[in-house]
């Protein structure tokens, strides 16, 4: 795209790279005339300021010339940080020319620093040695090429001895990577390298057409070896690459323009790209190394006879044609829209803004057209230069790795290729302490040895809040862990008796005996004196014996019945009535007596009447003792006073049972976190420590201690897991789930030990069983980061929802009569239709049935029922036939019939042909009728044996016999519509098939007429003809029979669910049809393989090794598995394993590079 353009018939040279602001100077171009037919000469800069979207270049200064210029180059020679460097300019008769810039920039008095007249003819050729400044080539006619010294400009060297024959030199151009390399370029197509160490030239490289006549010459900016040259014949517009190692012929070509090569530049900072212009008025971006044009500006008008490149900024460059504008152009596209608004803009300027009919109103202002806008953008470079690569780069990713990359240090010796570029993967951790406390956790936990982890912790304890909560959980873990926590509350049975003893030994009198009845006591204990009266009873007789058990001086019991209290209540006793003896004393306020009588009454009285005292009886601890006597620890828990949260505790540690303990707890844990006071949420922690509840003691920590620092997320979650841990080990079995609060902070905690480095120990301490979203993705992250770290652990379920992204078809029209085979409805999708899709057809007499082969129960089935399609069995899943497989020789239809022995897989090539004739899966109208051929069937080699399911084969009674189909098994269930449409879809059979068991007996009393092979067209049914397949003469009755089909021994069922598995992974991503007939192939080439496993015909090295390439495929690591293959079959016979081996490698070599 255009960026700026001068009107000036000039030579152009950008400012050295170093320089700021950008300028481009001119010079008047020798052998040219413009418009005005001026004969004189000026040298101007103009500065390139971008942000200026119009098309001007403002003169930044300007000086008269003695001479026109054949050539300018701007170098930095100079010193102080205002230099500007010099600029060199070659006139006629040999004029070489030095310029300040500076002083032309700033109109000094003296801008010209040097002239010459050594050489003779033009200078047209000049450069400066991009590693000493001051030395400056220049080459003229006859050979002439000079190296001058800026430093001392009077008497120039030379680099050796004039090349012969004398000719003009075209070019000269400095090695971009040896400094004392020197070339020079002539029109005969010749170009000489010269060494300045040696002072002579070292190798001269030509076309042997001879119709290369050289233009422009430059070296690649980082191969040492390399040029380029141009040619400016016509008749050979080419541009050349040169590696001076392979001098002999040219490197490559690159061919585009139609006429000669006026001009080659090589894009410093990227060497894939070179500009060249040529007679054909185009302007070309190449890439030399794949020699294809990567920018083309359009059409020019005349012929452009220079281009260069901006040193400072490389996606511009700058073009001098013969038209007599030099225009700067961007390789990086755009669009002209607000050059052309600029352009609308100064032509509107140029009028007056008046209407020019006296109306007074002012013109609207000229507007672009919106279609003229929309043709104005250019493209860019095909590819993104190499200037917009980062030269250096970090990022951060999962698991606290840093990804870095950057320039490679210059090597001392220069080398033909660029050095290999290196990307730096290293481990950060930031978080020392928070990583050595999460390695004691961890051990800790794995050891089980909570409470020594906890006895450090309370010893680190800096706070007594800490320590006390840490020996809480201490506690909790101890055998008698409630006697533990009541002594951390301050409550000690040894104590409290200590302090009971000398409380009664301080004055209260001690307790006396309980009075008896005289008689009683006497009765119970012996008589005083020395022991005659036990003589007497001994001796008396058994009637005395009983009579001394009766009280001989005991008081009359007197039992009154007056109207008062106490006749009543001896009147309620009379009569059995307690409850009203005891609203009697109560009433009498005679609550001792009450109380034994409601004892003797039942729990029920005793409970009210308990009830009626404490309602009664008011003291400090009457709400205590009727909590106690009536049980009711919710009230304890519930309505307890706040400050009395650790006798409220004690009380539930003393009496309540397991079962309530925990929710009790929680309850008043709950009361001291609501009423939100700091000191009170301690103490809150404790109560759920006391009832094992970490979700609440998390989110209660987290209201009162921030968790944002690393080291205070660590301490919340060391307090929760020790927590968990101790419930699992005293109640046995897992804990209950994380809840919210505490599966964020687990969450982060394991996300913040990840970005550490410690996968592993991330993973670990994220629960298995959660059911949090964010737990779930982080544990599948985490699992497959760890690769192969993870050994023989389980995958974590997937977290997602999978979504099929696939095709979806539309099911088939009701009510078509025919359907051909290999059409092309056959696509991927489920397929159920609602009714049949083709009618009853005609049958012949129906011959007499075949024994039946026993199927399977029914069972529900995804597909159609049986019997959908009148004279046909139900769908089956997968057959080999339907999927395109077609005898190759076979003179007859090859039926899949029990007892049949068929050819290996390999005679059956994939044909997008139709099934053979009576296929299960089609009816017998739909396929096309065979006439019938004399001749018996060629036998056929035995070979592995390779069959459809039982009852896969013909109906019952023979091919097109209208038999009743038998009930729907569970493998007829059909949801894939392309064997039946045509659509061949072998890769959603080949995931579904079961493999079927090998064939044992012969077929016999086949036909005695082989029919023709099936044709490979589908073709419609003539109306009249016989179905295909029905019975005719010479038909006759084929039995069947039960197929029992071995079942793959228990130790090798792993390796067909690892290779079908992986079989599948890569047909989910492979989108190239040959890398999907490749996975097609391998789930049929996989069946030698589980043959063999059935027969037991491998050896145990080979089985070892299939065993070690599936634990490989399971962990993704294809590579080992590609060597072990490689051990296996260089130590194996070829024909035990040639069957499978190979389809095993390139079923690895699919999943490397698919990435599954």
């Amino acid at each position: 795209m255009k960026l700026k353009e001068i009107e000036r018939t000039a030579v152009q040279v950008w400012s050295p790279a170093s320089h700021h602001p950008i300028y481009l100077a001119t010079g008047t171009s020798a052998q040219q005339l413009d418009a005005s037919f001026s004969t004189n000469a000026a040298l101007e800069i103009f500065e390139i300021d971008f942000r200026d979207p119009s098309l001007d270049m403002q003169c930044r200064g300007t000086l008269p010339a003695a001479s026109r210029f054949h050539k300018l180059i701007w170098g930095s020679f100079g010193s102080g940080p205002a230099a500007a460097g010099v600029l060199v300019g070659g006139g006629d008769n040999g004029v070489l020319t030095l310029f300040s810039a500076a002083q032309v920039l700033t109109s000094g008095t003296e801008p010209v620093l040097g002239r010459r007249e050594k050489h003779t003819g033009p200078v047209r050729a000049l450069d400066f040695n991009p590693f000493q400044s001051h030395l400056l080539a220049s080459g003229a006619n006859d050979s002439e090429v000079y190296i001058w010294d800026l430093n001392n400009f009077s008497v120039p060297m030379t680099p050796g001895a004039k090349s012969q024959p004398q000719e003009d030199v075209s070019a000269v151009s400095w090695n971009r990577q040896v400094q004392h390399i020197l070339s020079s370029a002539h029109p005969s197509g010749k170009a000489v390298v010269w060494d300045l160490r040696k002072n002579e030239p070292i190798i001269k490289v030509s076309d042997h057409s001879g119709r290369m006549h050289c233009s422009d010459m430059a070296w690649h900016p980082e191969v040492a070896t390399q040029l380029v040259l141009s040619s400016e014949d016509d008749h050979m517009p080419v541009i050349q690459i040169w590696d001076l190692r392979f001098a002999a012929a040219p490197l490559s070509q690159l061919e585009g323009h139609t006429r000669g090569v006026l001009s080659v530049s090589w894009c410093q900072p990227d060497p894939e790209l070179l500009l060249s212009s040529a007679k054909d008025n185009r302007i070309l971006c190449w890439n030399p190394c794949a020699g294809e044009v990567v920018y083309e500006l359009p059409i020019q008008s005349q012929w452009c006879f220079d281009v260069q490149w901006c040193p400072r900024n490389p996606s511009v460059f700058s073009a001098a044609s013969f038209d007599g504008w030099v225009s700067v152009y961007s390789v990086m596209g755009g669009s002209l829209a607000a050059q052309q608004q600029t352009q609308a803009d100064k032509i509107s300027s140029s009028f007056n803004t008046l209407e020019p009919f006296g109306s007074g109103q002012a013109l609207p202002p000229l507007r672009v057209p919106e279609g003229a806008a929309q043709t104005t953008l250019i493209p860019p470079l095909r590819k993104p230069p190499r200037w917009i690569r980062r030269p250096v780069g970090a990022s951060f990713v999962f698991g606290g790795k840093l990804v870095t990359f950057g320039l490679a240090p210059a090597p001392a010796q220069p080398a033909p290729q660029s050095p290999p570029r290196q990307v730096f993967v290293s481990q950060v951790v930031t978080e020392a302490e928070f990583l050595e406390r999460a390695r004691e956790l961890r051990a800790a936990l794995q050891s089980g040895n909570l409470p020594a982890y906890c006895q450090r912790r309370i010893q680190a304890a800096q706070l007594p809040s800490e320590e006390t909560l840490w020996r809480f959980l201490k506690a909790n873990m101890e055998p008698e862990s409630r006697s533990q926590l009541l002594r951390l509350l301050g409550y000690s049975a040894e104590e409290l008796q200590r302090k009971v003893t000398a409380l009664l030994g301080n004055g209260l009198p001690e307790s006396q005996p309980v009075p008896e009845a005289d008689g009683v006591a006497r009765a119970a204990s012996p008589a005083e004196g020395s022991g005659s009266k036990t003589a007497q009873v001994g001796a008396a007789s058994a009637s005395s014996f009983f009579d001394s058990l009766l009280p001989q001086d005991a008081s009359p019991l007197a039992i009154p019945v007056t109207p008062d209290t106490d006749g009543l209540v001896s009147q309620a006793l009379l009569l059995g009535d307690l409850a009203s003896a005891v609203e009697l004393c109560v009433r009498a306020d005679r609550f001792a007596e009450a109380i034994l009588l409601a004892v003797a009454g039942g729990q029920q009285l005793l409970r009210e009447t308990q009830a009626r005292y404490f309602a009664t009886r008011k003291s400090k601890v009457s709400q205590l003792l009727s909590c106690v006597v009536q049980q009711n620890w919710r009230a304890v828990a519930g309505t307890c006073e706040l400050q009395s949260w650790k006798e409220a505790l004690a009380v539930l540690l003393t009496y309540c049972k397991a079962e309530e303990y925990a929710q009790l707890c929680d309850v008043l844990g709950a009361r001291l976190e609501a009423a939100g006071v700091a000191a009170l949420s301690h103490e809150a922690c404790l109560c759920y420590v006391s009832s094992g509840n970490a979700e609440r003691l998390a989110g209660c920590w987290v209201k009162s201690h921030e968790t944002a620092s690393p080291l205070a997320l660590q301490a919340l979650v060391e307090k929760a897991m020790v927590l968990s841990r101790s419930v699992e080990l005293l109640r046995g079995g897992a804990g209950p789930a994380l809840g919210p609060v505490l599966a964020g902070r687990i969450t982060r905690y394991a996300s913040l030990l990840a970005s550490q480095g410690c996968l592993a120990a991330a993973l670990t301490c994220l629960p298995r069983s959660s059911e949090e979203l964010r737990i779930q993705q982080l544990r599948d992250r985490l699992f497959h980061a760890l690769g192969e770290r993870v050994g023989d652990q389980e995958p974590p379920p997937f977290p997602y929802t999978r979504v099929h992204v696939g095709p979806v078809s539309q099911p088939p029209a009701a009510g078509r009569s025919s359907a051909a085979p290999g059409g092309a409805a056959g696509r991927p999708g489920p397929w159920r239709p609602e009714q049949p899709a083709y009618p009853p057809v005609s049958r012949p007499s129906p011959v007499p049935p075949a024994p039946a082969v026993a199927t399977a129960p029914p069972q529900p089935s995804a597909g159609p029922p049986a019997g959908l399609y009148p004279g046909a069995e139900a769908w089956r899943p997968y057959c080999p036939y339907a999927a395109g497989l077609a005898p190759a020789t076979a003179p007859g239809p090859a039926f899949s019939l029990p007892g049949a022995r068929l050819t290996r897989a390999a005679a059956f090539p994939r044909q997008p042909g139709p099934p053979p004739l009576g296929s299960a899966f089609f009816p017998p109208a739909l396929v096309p009728a065979q006439p019938p051929a004399a001749g018996p069937p060629p036998p056929r080699p035995p070979s592995a044996p390779f069959s459809c399911p039982p009852g896969l084969g013909y109906p019952q009674g023979g091919p097109g016999a209208p038999s009743t189909p038998p009930p729907p098994t569970g493998q007829e269930s059909w949801s894939e519509p392309s064997a039946f449409r045509g659509g061949l879809q072998r890769k959603a059979a080949a995931e579904r098939f079961t493999p079927p068991a090998p064939i044992t007996a012969p077929v016999m009393s086949l036909c005695t007429e082989p029919q023709a092979p099936l044709p490979l067209g589908p073709r419609a049914q003539e109306p009249g003809q016989a179905p295909p397949g029905a019975p005719g003469e010479g038909s006759m009755q084929l039995p069947t029979e039960r197929l029992e089909r071995k079942e793959l021994p228990p130790q090798h069922q792993g390796l067909k669910s690892s290779f079908e598995g992986l079989v599948q992974r890569c047909a989910a991503v492979a989108t190239d049809p040959k890398t999907r007939r490749k996975l097609e192939e391998a789930g049929q080439r996989l069946e030698c393989l589980y043959q063999k496993l059935r027969e037991q015909a491998l050896s145990p090295p080979i089985l070892a090794g299939l065993h070690e390439m599936a634990r490989c495929m399971e962990a993704r690591r294809y590579q080992q598995g590609l060597q072990v293959h490689t051990q296996v079959v260089g130590n194996s016979s070829f024909s035990e394993v040639s069957g499978f081996m190979p389809i095993l490698k390139v079923l690895m070599t699919l999943a490397s590079r698919l990435g599954v």
